[in-house]
This record gives C-alpha cells, structure tokens and sequence, in this order.
C-alpha cells in the first residue's frame, strides 16, 4: 500500500512540474515573440534625430552659403518642432559619405551625387528645384570672348576648370560628351591627352573666375553662372561667353537618409513643400542654389544620369 501511494505521489509530482516547465517555456516563447515583435516594430518606426543636420555643397563661397541658409535652417526647425543644423561641405562626395554614415540627414544634393548616394547608401530623393520654370537645365562650357576657341574641337590642348568631380553640370555630363564626341576612352585620357590639364576650382564661380582671369581655358558649368558674378565682375558677360550647352540635366535634389522616420520624412517634405508660398524662404533657396520654386521629385527623374553614370563605372572604371 505504502509503495502504491508513494508511486501515486510521484507520479502527481511530474505532473505538476511538467506542467510548470510547460507554463515558463509557452511564456519564454511568447516573451521571445512578443520581443521580436517590438524591434520590428521599433526598426520599422525609423529614426527622429534629436537634430536634424541638412547638408550644402559649395556652388559659391561656402561662408556665403553658411550664411545665408542660416535663416531657412531656423525656419525648418520652428516649423518641425526639432532643432536644425546646417552644415557646408568641402565637396559632394563629403556630403554623400555625411550621409551615408548619417551625420548628414537631409542633403541639398545635385543630381549626379544624388545617384552615387543612392547606389552606394539607399539615399531617397524628396524634391526637387524648379529653375525658370523647368525641372531640368543644362551644363555649359564658358571661354574667354577673345580666346579663339569656337568648338569643341578646338578645347583640344588647352586646361579645363570645373567644381569638382563629383559635379554633374560641372564634370559628368560634360565629360561624357567630350568622351562620346572624341572617342575618349577614360576620364584619365580626358583630362591628360585631350586636355593639357584640369583645374579642380571648389565652385562653379571659382571655376569661371579661373577662365576670366586667365588661369584656365574653358569652365564648365551650370547655366549660367556669369549672372552670379556680375556684381562683382560687371563685364563678365562680354568677357566670357558660352561656347555649347550639354543634354537635360534633371535639377538639384532635397534627399533624405533611409534611417529616417517616414513620418517624419513626410513632414519634412511638406515643411519643404510650404516654402513655396514664403517670399523669404524661396528668396534664400534663388541666393544660394537659384531656385525658383520646390517641387515633389521621384528616383526615375535621375534615371538619365544613372545611365550617364553607368557608362563610366562600367566602361572605363569612373
């Protein structure tokens, strides 16, 4: 009898545990879940930074562009209820490496950076800059009046300036023309054997101030960037003219890091949006970038400038 009961009594007992075990494993499997749940959740939320720091390339004098942007950075924050941070970089690839490692979350970023952040770091265009109406401009090719140069055969020799590299009006576009035209096989060949050498000037108004002055031959930039020296150089418009225009270049970009929060994204771009109506704030975008108006943007406007890409990183190792 006693061995009877004491079986009964073990066996209640692994009943018990087993049930106790069962318990905590549904409840560690459920606390598992409900925890893969929340990081999703929390993933899929995206990032509000504490502050938003919008980043510039330089197509003037960056002090200028520290400047005056101030004012529009203030506005943006006021209006996002977040404190916004401008921050001028030396060139575009700064600001596309600034946003890929997200130190930068809204870049005013051309069309050729645009790409490359895109590609290499999942950047999202927003908007777009709207210039004498159009969604599109072209890159020109400005010479000294009295320079002889009337073709572009006859750039043959002589030393380029432009931006920098990572410049669509001032070096992609132009350089794949130049390469189609001639048969050019490299950016290197471009620059050494077509070319007599390049001049790297920061800006697009370096760049033509380098042709003014003598330092260079031929400056290639967005059109046209003599209005924006007038002041300073009253005859540049007699002195300089331009030589050839290049294909359509979709306008400047607003784009935006992948991190961020798509609501977050999207009071972004109506803020953006809204300046079209503030005399002041479209005032500050014609004196920095000689933007009229902000328009909505999508990734297959770019898909000309990807194509043009292609064929450097592809072709001849850009």
């Amino acid at each position: 009898m006693k061995k009877l009961y004491g079986l009964v009594l073990i066996l209640g007992l692994a009943l018990v545990l087993a049930a106790c075990g069962g318990s905590g494993d549904e409840k560690k499997s459920s606390d598992e879940n409900t925890s893969g749940d929340s990081k999703k959740e929390e993933a899929s939320e995206g990032m509000v930074p504490d502050t938003l720091v919008i980043g510039f390339v330089p197509s003037q004098d960056s002090d200028n562009i520290a400047d005056t942007v101030e004012p529009l950075a203030n506005r943006l924050g006021e209006e996002l209820d977040i404190e916004v941070k401008s921050q001028v970089m030396t060139d575009y690839n700064a600001l596309v490496e600034a946003m890929g490692a997200n130190q930068v979350h809204v870049g005013f970023i051309p069309a050729f950076g645009y790409v490359l952040a895109n590609e290499q770091y999942d950047v999202e265009v927003i908007l777009k800059s709207i210039r004498y109406g159009s969604g599109t401009y072209k890159a020109q090719y400005v010479v000294r009046a009295d320079s002889g140069i009337e073709s572009l055969e006859d750039l043959r020799g002589k030393v380029w300036a432009y931006a920098d590299q990572g410049s669509t009006s001032g070096y992609l576009f132009p350089a794949n023309q130049l390469m189609e035209e001639f048969d050019i096989a490299t950016t290197a060949e471009l620059e050494t054997d077509f070319f007599n050498g390049t001049r790297q000037a920061g800006g697009h108004d370096n760049a033509a101030i380098l042709v003014y002055e003598g330092d260079a031959d031929v400056a290639t930039t967005f059109d046209d960037v003599r209005t924006e020296l007038e002041e300073e150089y009253p005859d540049i418009m007699e002195k300089l003219k331009v030589l050839t225009y290049t294909e359509d270049i979709p306008n400047d970009t607003i784009s935006v890091t992948k991190e961020l929060d798509k609501e977050f994204v999207q009071k972004i771009k109506d803020t953006f949006l809204s300046f079209n109506d503030d005399e002041d704030m479209i005032q500050i975008m014609n004196d920095v970038y000689n933007w009229d108006a902000i328009d909505e943007a999508k990734d297959e406007e770019y898909q000309v400038v990807k194509d043009t890409y292609a064929k450097f990183k592809d072709s001849v190792g850009f």
